[in-house]
């Protein structure tokens, strides 16, 4: 072969590695962890990269109302973990709009200044969450893994991903690292009528749940913590709302005065949550404004 051919082959080489390097699944690299308290993983092509988030949300703990056990249970487990001491990872499941996720962002809040740190993770990307371990293991800081409104399908990569990391796994999770997770499912997974009839009904009976059962409940079980969150009353609601009409400047008189309109956002919406409490005091004190 004469020099010519193969300065070619060798570019040709070259190229090719290149290509392949392009798609190829790269590891994260470390952010700037002085841009922010929060960030957000997120794949763009093969390499993971951590997006501080400019923009934190300012919710505090005294504004989330009608949730005090939860609100309590997590803060001393979060409290617990800043400190260095036995913490669990986290399971909020219930109702939608009830404060799941409001509870985590006033907990970041709460603690940054400690050194607390929240890292958002999509259910499809939580394949990468082994790479995530690895990359804030070292640091000082603590760090929550925080996956919202997280379900699966039957066969998703980050079900397994998320199981092994939660316990079972080789690599265990570094001290510095917690993962808190909502859901609107118990058991993160869809359940359906034919599964009851794997259930099994022994002689002196007791009733033994089947194979197909026990892989569903495997999973949410790994949660140390479990924090239930149900519909609100009315007068919860109206609680709610009257906090949220503060927050927003309304006066007390104002706020006396909302309450059959906010019953009947309410009704409108179908739902007694927070999130319709927040919704229809945005929508009161901007009408009133002025």
């Amino acid at each position: 072969m004469n020099v010519d051919a193969l300065a070619r082959l060798v570019d040709r080489a070259h190229e090719l590695l290149g290509r392949l390097e392009a798609v190829l699944p790269h590891p994260a690299t470390a952010p700037d962890w002085a841009a922010s308290v929060a960030y957000r993983y997120r794949r763009r092509g093969s390499v993971g990269v951590l997006e501080p988030v400019r923009h934190v949300a300012t919710i505090r703990l005294a504004d989330l109302k009608e949730v005090e056990p939860q609100k309590q249970r997590l803060l001393r487990n979060t409290a617990q973990f800043v400190a260095g001491h036995g913490a669990n990872n986290a399971l909020l499941t219930g109702a939608r709009g009830t404060g799941k996720s409001s509870l985590v962002k006033a907990l970041l809040n709460e603690f940054s200044p400690q050194g607390l740190r929240l890292i958002e993770v999509d259910k499809a990307d939580l394949v990468d969450l082994p790479d995530l371990i690895d990359l804030v293991a070292e640091r000082p800081e603590k760090f929550i893994v925080f996956c919202d409104d997280l379900s699966f399908d039957e066969g998703e990569p980050g079900y397994k991903a998320l199981k092994s990391v939660l316990d079972g796994s080789v690599a265990a999770a570094s001290d510095n690292l917690l993962i808190y997770a909502t859901s609107n499912r118990r058991h993160l997974l869809p359940e359906y009528m034919k599964e009851n009839l794997s259930y099994q009904h022994t002689e002196d009976g007791e009733v033994h749940p089947g194979e197909v059962v026990e892989e569903k409940i495997s999973l949410s079980e790994r949660f140390g913590l479990w924090l239930s969150f149900y519909p609100f009353t009315q007068d919860e609601y109206l609680a709610i709302t009257a906090q949220w009409l503060r927050a927003f400047g309304v006066d007390e008189a104002a706020i006396a005065a909302a309450r059959q309109d906010s019953l009947v956002w309410a009704l409108e919406r179908g739902s007694r949550s927070g999130r319709v409490a927040q919704q229809f005091a945005r929508d009161y004190a901007g009408r009133h404004a002025g």
